[in-house]
């Protein structure tokens, strides 16, 4: 790799770093229902999808399954998720959402579009579908945990 590559791609580490940070920080500031962006990533992958094993969220959620049990532990408790048995295996659990977490996730739209459009606002269309298809491309082939 040549120097100039180098450079370029340690300065959009540094960007891109700033950027998470920035994003949890407005995220923690707007956020009054006390739950982390993952927990609602979590709340509407399974309100989107259904019933998910816990190796499944792991997988979409880019977390290992040590992440899902510490992820799921607060929405249990609370009663927005729960553990179900698979109708086709009764040895497989699978996490499903509860009518409380759908009210969880309802009330959080607005604080997600908040962060959203603070994210993302002063991009064009065709600029959110590039910077998409480039993260996708770099998750493609990023090395798997």
């Amino acid at each position: 790799m040549n120097n100039q590559r180098y450079d370029n791609i340690s300065a959009l580490f540094e960007v891109v770093a700033s950027l998470e940070r920035k994003w949890s920080n407005e995220w923690n500031q707007i956020n009054d229902l006390g739950f982390s962006k993952t927990h609602i990533l979590l709340l509407d992958l399974l309100a989107k999808e259904g019933p998910k094993r816990p190796s499944v969220i792991a997988e979409r959620l880019k977390i290992t399954t040590g992440g899902v049990t510490v992820l799921t532990s607060k929405l249990l408790n609370g009663g927005y998720i729960e553990k179900t048995q698979s109708s086709k295996d009764r040895r497989v659990t699978q996490i499903a959402i509860t009518p409380e977490g759908k009210k969880v996730l309802e009330e959080s739209k607005s604080q997600v579009m908040a962060l959203i459009h603070s994210m993302f606002g002063m991009l064009s269309n065709e600029e959110i579908q590039t910077l998409q298809q480039i993260f996708e491309k770099c998750l493609e082939h990023s090395p798997q945990k």
